[in-house]
């Protein structure tokens, strides 16, 4: 293991350090096998890690620090890494990011499925899906730069990166989003793309399956992805479908990432609804043949049900569907479409258009094809939690917990260290976030302290807002920003900070 003579003591001296861990078994974000451990923390960085049994040296004992903590019995582990969000509005209005902060999640990836809040200057309210940030009063920031300039004076509890939306870029320059965008706009949306990439943002994403994307054709997502080989940045797509034509969506995507010279992430891979059931296999198929010829990587989130706004496309009676809000019907959230159908006397479709606009959770795929997805070695995990259901899907506040807890230990699907290489180190690779993602020496000390025999989630669809259980200690940046055990709440510490991008870091190829 390196070690940073600069960082460390001068002979002679009483070695000290903000944070001491002592005799934690320290899981690297690697992939790497456990190791015990003393860890001493400077200055919001990993000062030194010293292995035990290292009889050259010792463990930290004469060490002096600020705080000392017993880490015997417990992982010390990366801070995970959220991949897939929508905290864009929640990281500057409700800095304290609990729901994700409890979970260990010491870093988000906002802007994603073609939905951020910035660069966006709207005429009206946001259209769908950018109401799922908020509403119109959380969209001030026209430019990328006032956006980061707002999380840094917001000072929120965890880091944030940032994609920039292909639905947010066509809302500032389109009159209606139900066509294609003329050349004249889409230089429009290249320059603002540019200028936020210039601050720092790490790529394009798209929701090419929602309405107010779905009439973009490709050529013009050809167009607008063209900036981001210059800059070193990704293009991460909800792909223009999950379903029967998922195939040809995948096509179009790796077609966008060749045409850039990018990176390639598919946003939440999943095979939806109940005739796509079972094609995982050759779906992942598709994806390991693509990766021959370019970088291609994707994320999933460790649930059988999706969630989003109440789509009309995907309304049906063949899975279960639940209401998580509706503007004009309040009193329906929590409730089955089946069942809000049968009070009001209406077939589905009537019932899902008198309910909008609103929310809803989807109960579309299958264990089988979750498992085999969350394994592959070119997934990573992210949440995509919907912060402003005020019914939310619990991968909210469960899906880290829920991979450790259920998928690795009970359901053995992979080892503990392959588990967190999944949350940590590899999403760090694939987004460019440099220093971060790993248990080293030199890195910003993003750390979370769990144990491993207890670690789990305990939101569910019908309460989802509660807090992991086995989560003990969150550092962000050097700072201990929540604690678990009885109380599971923050700490008055918010260390979190704007992530920009950082060129040629990428590596969505590793596995």
């Amino acid at each position: 293991m390196s070690t940073d003579s600069n960082a460390l003591p001068t002979p002679g001296c009483t070695p000290s350090c903000d944070t001491l861990i002592r005799n934690v078994s320290v899981i690297d974000g690697s992939g790497s096998a456990a190791y015990v451990a003393d860890v001493a923390l400077a200055g919001g960085r990993i000062l030194h890690i010293e292995p035990h049994g290292n009889a050259s040296a010792g463990a930290l004992s004469g060490w002096q620090a600020q705080q000392v903590v017993d880490g015997s019995g417990k992982v010390l582990s990366p801070g995970f890494i959220d991949v897939h969000t929508h905290d864009d509005t929640n990281v500057i209005r409700t800095p304290n990011m609990l729901p994700k902060l409890s979970q260990g999640v010491t870093t988000v990836v906002v802007g994603n499925c073609g939905i951020s809040a910035a660069p966006v200057s709207l005429k009206a309210e946001p259209p769908d899906p950018m109401n799922l940030l908020g509403e119109a009063s959380a969209f001030s920031y026209p430019t990328f730069a006032s956006y980061v300039d707002a999380v840094n004076q917001a000072q929120p509890a965890i880091n944030v990166a940032a994609l920039i939306g292909h639905t947010a870029l066509r809302s500032n320059q389109m009159d209606r989003l139900d066509r294609a965008a003329t050349a004249t706009e889409i230089a429009a949306m290249c320059e603002q793309l540019r200028e936020a990439l210039e601050h720092g943002a790490l790529g394009l994403s798209t929701g090419l399956a929602y309405g107010n994307a779905i009439n973009a054709p490709t050529a013009e997502v050809l167009a607008l992805a063209e900036p981001l080989a210059e800059a070193g940045a990704i293009y991460a797509t909800h792909l223009r479908s999950e379903f029967a034509d998922i195939l040809e969506a995948m096509d179009e995507a790796f077609r966008i990432g060749k045409h850039a010279r990018v990176p390639v992430v598919i946003s939440h891979l999943k095979c939806a609804g109940v005739e796509n059931w079972g094609r995982s296999g050759e779906v992942l198929e598709a994806l390991e043949q693509a990766q021959r010829y370019q970088p291609v990587g994707c994320d999933c989130y460790p649930y059988t049900a999706s969630s989003s706004t109440l789509d009309l496309k995907q309304v049906t009676d063949t899975i279960d569907i639940m209401v998580t809000w509706s503007e004009p019907e309040p009193a329906m959230g929590g409730k089955l479409l089946a069942d809000i159908a049968a009070e009001w006397q209406v077939d589905l479709m009537a019932a899902a258009r008198r309910l909008q606009p609103a929310g809803a959770v989807y109960h579309c795929m299958q264990d089988d094809d979750v498992n085999r997805i969350l394994s592959h070695p070119a997934s990573v995990v992210g949440s995509d939690g919907l912060p402003n259901d005020p019914l939310p899907h619990p991968r909210l506040w469960g899906a880290f917990p829920r991979v450790l807890g259920y998928y690795s230990r009970e359901q053995k699907l992979f080892p503990l260290a392959v588990a967190i290489r999944k949350m940590t180190g590899l999403s760090a690779e694939r987004f460019g976030l440099a220093e971060r993602g790993l248990v080293r020496e030199g890195y910003w000390a993003d750390l979370v302290l769990f144990d491993a025999e207890t670690v789990r989630d305990a939101a569910t669809f019908s309460d989802p807002m509660q807090p992991a259980e086995g989560i003990d200690a969150v550092w962000v940046n050097g700072a201990l920003s929540y604690l678990g055990g009885a109380q599971k709440a923050p700490t008055e510490l918010r260390a979190g900070r704007f992530l920009a991008r950082q060129a040629g870091v990428s590596g969505v190829l590793a596995s």
